[in-house]
Parts: structure tokens; sequence; C-alpha cells
């Protein structure tokens, strides 16, 4: 599959512009369904506001795209907020840019640039995961190799989960082009010990 960029979690962000509150909301989403009941839930928490403009993008090749200005003028709001998630490589993600007017009208190219500014800074607060595919191995080790594992494992693979108990449960993950570097990498650190697992997973990691 091709790697894209979604966001991490739920997450909302203000900015004033010439006494215009513009109120962001986004949050990771998988279908357009799940991008309707989050516009739902945001345009009844701000059924006061004079627009909630919503714009979602969803899929691997970003095959749903969706997006309405909700009152503003054609092309100023939630146009701009769609190309510029798919501008920024991003999807399975929904944005709700609330706007509480404030009297003072901010022209085409200012409303353009206000709810795209509004939109970046919610997705800031919420955070950026990329989604790929991963190979994901478990391994059960002792607790005196952890460190070493934790100190030395570069960018060919990353330690996703760790459960303590008699012994270190680690759960790694690595591109699968870096699938037969890695295995080796770890058994080398472990000195011969092999994975209990392996599977390949879409996995979501933060960064």
């Amino acid at each position: 599959m091709n790697s894209y960029l979604t966001v991490r979690r739920e997450a909302q962000a203000e900015l004033t512009i010439e006494k215009s509150r513009f109120i962001a909301h986004v949050a990771p989403v998988s279908s357009k369904g799940d991008a309707d009941i989050f516009f739902e839930k945001i345009r009844k928490l701000h059924r006061q506001a004079t627009h909630n403009v919503p714009a979602c993008v969803i899929g691997e090749h970003r095959i749903t795209q969706w997006a309405s200005d909700d009152g503003e003028p054609s092309g100023t709001s939630g146009a701009p907020i769609l190309h510029m998630l798919v501008e920024e490589g991003l999807s399975d993600i929904a944005v709700v840019v609330t706007r509480y007017f404030g009297g003072v009208k901010l022209g085409t190219g200012g409303l353009v640039r206000a709810y795209t500014a509004a939109a970046k800074r919610g997705i800031e607060a919420a955070g950026l995961a990329k989604v790929s595919e991963r190979v994901v191995f478990t391994w059960i080790i002792d607790y005196n190799l952890l460190g070493k594992i934790e100190n030395l494992r570069e960018e060919l693979f990353s330690v996703d989960d760790k459960v303590f108990a008699e012994k270190v449960t680690l759960g790694i993950s690595t591109e699968p082009e870096n699938r037969e570097s890695a295995l080796s990498r770890m058994e080398q650190l472990t000195f011969g010990v092999r994975p209990v697992s392996e599977k390949t997973e879409i996995v979501k990691t933060n960064i």
C-alpha cells in the first residue's frame, strides 16, 4: 500500500481574525459515515454559529474528497480546506471550521486565508501520524536486553509495545522492505532469540 498521513486524535484550536472567531475541529475517521457523524456533532455543539464549514478526505488513495462552504461565498471556505488537506498528503481526516461572525467582512481572499489557517492550527493540535503497511514481530526477551534494544534501534524498526511480566514482550515493527534487515538486527541484539510471531498489519505510527 501507499503510506499517507492522518491525525493522531480528535482536537480543536481557535483563532480570532477581525473579530470573527474561527474554531477548527479535527478528527481521524475511516469512512464518510464516520465523518458525517463528526460533522453533525460539531453542528449541534455550535448550532448558534454563523457557519460550520466541513471537509473530509478518506482512503489510502484519497478517493473520497468532500467539502461544503455552508453558506460562505462559493469556493472561499470548504474548498480551500479540502485543497490544503490534499496538498499536505492527509487522509482519513474530517475537519469542521466553525465561524462566529464578528461584524467585519473579510473578503474572498481573507476568508480563504482564515479558514485555511484555522484548519492548519487544528491539525497541529491533533498531531500527525503515518499510516503504512508494516511487518510486526513479537519478541520475548530478558530484562537485561531491553536497554540495548531501545538504545540501538535506529531507523530500521520501532518498538511499538512493551508488556512487562517475568520477561519483556516487545512489539517490533518495520517496513516490509526492511524485514530481513530488522530481523537480523534484532537477532544480533538478543543473541539469537527468534520472534514468537510475525504478521503484516496496517499500522498508524506517530511522527
